[in-house]
Formats: structure tokens, C-alpha cells, sequence
């Protein structure tokens, strides 16, 4: 393949020395790595993907990162995102990654994006980039980056992660290969698929994972090997089984069926007694009024913290309207964010419990508004 990056300028001493193992190497040499110095790279989240893929891209010699992501660090992210440190909890995550790879690697240049990306910034944020790493953890967030990549050009190496399981793989539509869309056409429903603050992840396999995304960033980057172009890389950590899975692209050049991207269907608004936010929940709990706290998070996030008296209930169990004996009372739906409540509430005003509500914002929100002391990760 042809590499991203024309050849900077010639290696000073100091940078053959720095980069010798590299230079060893016939598939990057003195050429490969004057490319790596006179790439631009974003990188989309410095967090569990990001931090290695950041820290081995700037140690590799890449010019120019640019570092996408509008969070601050929390204490429950230095189990995973190791870019990050105990005295960096309340920073941006900008702020940190900026600071942690100027210690390990001073010569290479961060710009420091603090925003978060969406469907409507995406294309200016990573205009002029010639590679892209999505290491985003929501859904909008990927299919903005994978949007934007697409109508720019740009390849870019997709990242994720959930539990115990992974996958990588480089999207470049322009030379043929899929696109995010190949993959996925359209987002699940909101809160149809657990985020690791709900599921958990193991932290070791951040590390695996991102550092196989920084080999296919510095493959694409100098031209060599065989990039994961129209390969989807799967892990099983428990097993350590990797398996490919071959995808066929739309784009030109390429072999699949031509693909529409689909429109995602607007839902109706909830109504203005279907949600309950967090003080309100806190005030009606008091007065004495009944009310049925329905808990539907996983067990292990009830075991972090939970309101007294909640009952719990599986997920798919509410959306099926399989629920166990409760009290008189009208149910107010918990979890962790609200996405699972709302769509637990849709189902059971469907099935006829017409004052059935959610917490707005979830728990995340009472522990904002109205108990710091619930642990909520």
C-alpha cells in the first residue's frame, strides 16, 4: 500500500538515535520514520484506547497528535487510562495526556482539542489530519468520527471494548474498504447496549487493544505490511482467541452492495409526567407518597450503591413487563444515566401502567443533585 505521508526533512543525529530501533527495521527505515515525524494524527478520546495508542504514537516519532475529548479524569478511569495519574482527577483529560506525553516524549507537538466531537464539528476538527483513531466509547461520538473520515477521505482505525471483549480494524472507504456503516448501518437504541461504566472492562485489555491500533496507525502511516483495510480483528481476552472476520466495503473501488445510510427514526417525546427529575424524586420520597423505586441496572452496579428500598429487576425482564410483586404505588424506573429507565418507562406506559416514570439523568443525577455519598461508576 502507499504510505499516508510524504518523507520530512533528514533525521538529525539525535533522531537516529532516538529512533534507531526503528531505522533497523526494513518496513519503517530513515524514510518510514521521517513520514511518522511529518504526520498529523487525531486521536478521538484519551482515555482506556487513547492513552496507549497516545503514548505509542508520540514515542514512535509522530509530529503532531491531535487530542480530541471534552471529559475531565475520574477516580474510577486510573484503573484503565494510564496516561493518567491519582493528581489528575478533576483535570481535563486534554490537560493531562498533554502533560503526561510532554515527560515521555517532549519532541512530539499536542494539540489539545477540549470539545466534545458531534456530527456537526467533526469534519472541521479533523480536517488536515491524514490518519484517524477512534477510541470514542459512545456510539454518537463514533459515527460522527466515521461520518467525517468518510466525506474527508481520511482512513481511520476503529477501537472497542466491553468486558472482556474487543475489536480493532482500519475503515478507509476512499481506497476501497468499508466504512463504520459496512459495519454497523445505524445506532442501537439508547441504552439498548451496556457502556463499560455499566458492564465493566478489564483493564489490561486497554492496553492490548490500543496498542494494536497504534501498529495499524504506524502501518498506514509509512506503507507497510498489510493493514486491517476490510478485516475486522475480534478478541476474546478470556480465551486469548483472536479471529477474523472479513467485511466488504461500498465505497469506490469497492466489492459490496452499494449502502444507504439510514435515518434514524425520532421518538416521540415522553410526556412531562413520565420523568421525574432528581430533586423532585427526592421531595416525593419524602412527603410520604407512593412511590416504587424499580432499580433495572446489572448486579454488580447495585452492589457500588443503590436508594434504600429499590427493588431490583433485571433489564429485559421490565422491557417485558415481567415484573415481581410490588407494592401499591406509582413506579419510578432507575438506572444509571437514564437511557435504560426511559426506555423501561416507554414500555410499561405501553403495556397500560399509565403513571409509570423515570429518574431523569438516573443516579448519576441524585448523586449530582441530592446525595454525593451514592457511589455511581
Amino acid at each position: 500500500m502507499e504510505p499516508l505521508v510524504e518523507p520530512g526533512p533528514p533525521l538529525t543525529p539525535q533522531e537516529r538515535q532516538r529512533w534507531s530501533r526503528h531505522l533497523l527495521l526494513p518496513s519503517v527505515g530513515e524514510v518510514g520514520q521521517r513520514r511518522l515525524r511529518a504526520a498529523r494524527v487525531a486521536v478521538v478520546g484519551a482515555g482506556g484506547l487513547g492513552s496507549p495508542v497516545l503514548a505509542y504514537l508520540a514515542a514512535a516519532g509522530v509530529g503532531e497528535l491531535v487530542v480530541v475529548d471534552d471529559d475531565d479524569v475520574e477516580a474510577s478511569n486510573l484503573q484503565r487510562q494510564v496516561l493518567h495519574g491519582a493528581d489528575d482527577v478533576g483535570r481535563p483529560k486534554v490537560d493531562s495526556a498533554a502533560d503526561a506525553l510532554a515527560r515521555q516524549a517532549p519532541w512530539a507537538r499536542v494539540v489539545r482539542v477540549p470539545e466534545r466531537l458531534t456530527a456537526e464539528n467533526a469534519t472541521s476538527l479533523l480536517a488536515g489530519c491524514h490518519l484517524v483513531v477512534d477510541g470514542a466509547d459512545n456510539f454518537a461520538t463514533r459515527y460522527a468520527v466515521a461520518d467525517a473520515c468518510e466525506q474527508l477521505g481520511v482512513p481511520e482505525v476503529f477501537g472497542s471494548l466491553l468486558q472482556h471483549d474487543a475489536q480493532v480494524t482500519a475503515l478507509w472507504p476512499a481506497a476501497g474498504g468499508p466504512g463504520y456503516r459496512d459495519l454497523f448501518p445505524a445506532p442501537p437504541p439508547p441504552g439498548s447496549v451496556a457502556s463499560c461504566a455499566e458492564a465493566g472492562v478489564l483493564g489490561a485489555l486497554c492496553g492490548v487493544v490500543g496498542s494494536v491500533m497504534a501498529v495499524e496507525a504506524v502501518k498506514l502511516l509509512v506503507g507497510a505490511g498489510e493493514p486491517l483495510v476490510g478485516r475486522l480483528l475480534v478478541l476474546d481476552a478470556m480465551a486469548m482467541s483472536w479471529r477474523t472476520v472479513r467485511v466488504r466495503g461500498a465505497g469506490p473501488g469497492g466489492s459490496g452492495p452499494r449502502r444507504e445510510v439510514p435515518q434514524p427514526r425520532a421518538e416521540e417525546p415522553l410526556p412531562d409526567d413520565a420523568e421525574l427529575t432528581a430533586p423532585q424524586l427526592a421531595q416525593a420520597l419524602a412527603s410520604g407518597a407512593g412511590v416504587v423505586l424499580l432499580d433495572v441496572r446489572t448486579g454488580a452496579e447495585r452492589s457500588l450503591g443503590s436508594l434504600p428500598g429499590s427493588v431490583a429487576v433485571p433489564l429485559d425482564d421490565a422491557l417485558s413487563g415481567v415484573l415481581p410483586p410490588l407494592p401499591d404505588g406509582r413506579v419510578v424506573v432507575l438506572c444509571r444515566s437514564g437511557a435504560r429507565s426511559e426506555r423501561v418507562v416507554r414500555a410499561l406506559r405501553a403495556a397500560g401502567r399509565a403513571d409509570a416514570a423515570h429518574l431523569r439523568g438516573g443516579l448519576l443525577a441524585w448523586a449530582a443533585d441530592v446525595d454525593p455519598g451514592l457511589v455511581v461508576t
